[in-house]
């Protein structure tokens, strides 16, 4: 058999039962915009998850107070933990290619000014907070390096915040109270809108040793440390642990890399990933039966055909790859569809739902319509068998 003759045949199989080739392509079809689409979808919230993380850059070390032990607990609970101190923030800066650090406490408060009043979050932090966490000035200045135990009582307003106490009018230089105590505002960031649901705009900026204060904390809630691109992530790891063991006398602190956070929030969202992916398959699944009947189908229809081809010289392995090749071209063919309305479908999404971040890579594209053409492939083995060991005669016999 030629292969014009091949494709001739294939052809006429196809067109002549159109309501079945359809039916076939139609499952297909389905099966991969589903996983196209439910893949698009997990995609794009990986993609966005990692973009958060990552606009405060890769070089950035958390330190929190207590040893985190392998059962997820704190030693603090059953011993005497020290707590992390603004000190133990400056003695960190004995170590080479640090560029910023950033002491952090975080708590609630009532903010009023000229008779209004809100409820916000409060940050007290270091000086270097704007370059260890990308944010922006965008009028005034941000908190000055004062002394560490007695800074001014100077306040820098998030954008939100400052429109909400301060529509219209310049707030530098105007006093504001923040939990009862007085503050002179210096500065007003830039919009930075929601990271992972933590509004940056609705907050308000104090030095760290005031929010201690204020909040009557003995210590810091965490230490920010920010390192030169390039340098090695582990030796600075290993200086951190040495300055403040021998502060504390013993480790009672846990560190944490933004790789290491990276790692943990890319095993989740690949984990995510693949079960809407695995969701999406169940439609493979069902589109794979459903060439599978339909192809036994046909070879019952076709069972003369099958014999005046086997009469006419016709070999086993040539009917064999006549039945496949045509489970295989309804497969590409529903796979092409597939992949039209999945693109599409996840597009549509976006549109009409913008906060949902939606991404197809090319890669799961190739892979989806491969899958398809090894599904058209699996599912026509039995039936394409089936017709190859057929008899002639008994073929030919057949009505």
């Amino acid at each position: 058999m030629h292969i014009k003759d091949f494709i001739r045949l294939t052809y006429s199989a196809i067109v002549t039962q159109r309501l079945r080739a359809s039916l076939t392509i139609l499952g297909i079809a389905i099966g991969i915009a589903s996983v196209v689409l439910l893949t698009s979808i997990g995609e794009g919230i990986h993609r966005f998850v990692l973009a958060e993380f990552t606009q405060f850059g890769t070089t950035l070390i958390g330190i929190n107070p207590g040893k985190t032990t392998t059962l997820g607990t704190s030693i603090g609970v059953f011993g005497n933990d020290h707590p992390l101190t603004i000190e133990d923030s400056e003695a960190l800066r004995r170590i080479p290619y640090i560029r910023a650090i950033v002491p952090a406490v975080q708590g609630n408060a009532e903010v009023e000014a000229k008779g209004l009043k809100r409820r916000t979050t409060v940050y007290g932090v270091g000086a270097e907070m704007p370059e260890a966490f990308a944010l922006k000035v965008t009028s005034g200045r941000f908190l000055p390096h004062d002394q560490i135990e007695a800074p001014r009582a100077f306040a820098v307003l998030g954008y939100k915040l400052k429109q909400e106490l301060f529509a219209g009018h310049n707030p530098l230089g105007q006093k504001i109270r923040i939990g009862g105590e007085n503050y002179r505002v210096i500065g007003v960031m830039e919009s930075k809108g929601q990271i992972l649901g933590i509004d940056l705009d609705d907050t308000v900026y104090i030095p760290a040793a005031r929010a201690l204060s204020m909040y009557n904390r003995e210590g810091l809630m965490e230490i920010d440390v920010m390192y030169e691109e390039g340098q090695d992530e582990q030796q600075i790891v290993s200086a951190i642990k040495r300055i403040l063991t021998a502060r504390h006398g013993r480790e009672d602190f846990t560190i944490t890399t933004q790789q290491q956070m990276l790692d943990v929030m890319g095993g989740i969202l690949n984990i995510l990933t693949f079960a809407v992916a695995a969701l999406g398959s169940i439609s493979l699944l069902v589109g794979g039966v459903g060439i599978l009947t339909i192809m036994l189908i046909a070879i019952q229809e076709r069972t003369s055909e099958i014999g005046l081809l086997r009469a006419l010289g016709a070999r086993q392995n040539q009917i064999l790859w006549l039945f496949l090749g045509e489970a295989v071209v309804l497969s590409a063919i529903g796979g092409l569809f597939g992949l039209l309305l999945g693109v599409a479908g996840a597009q549509l999404l976006h549109s009409l739902v913008p906060a949902l971040p939606v991404h197809t890579p090319v890669l799961y594209v190739l892979m989806a319509e491969t899958i398809a053409i090894l599904i058209g492939l699996l599912s026509g083995v039995l039936p394409a068998r089936k017709a190859a060991r057929m008899l002639p005669v008994e073929a030919l016999r057949t009505e």
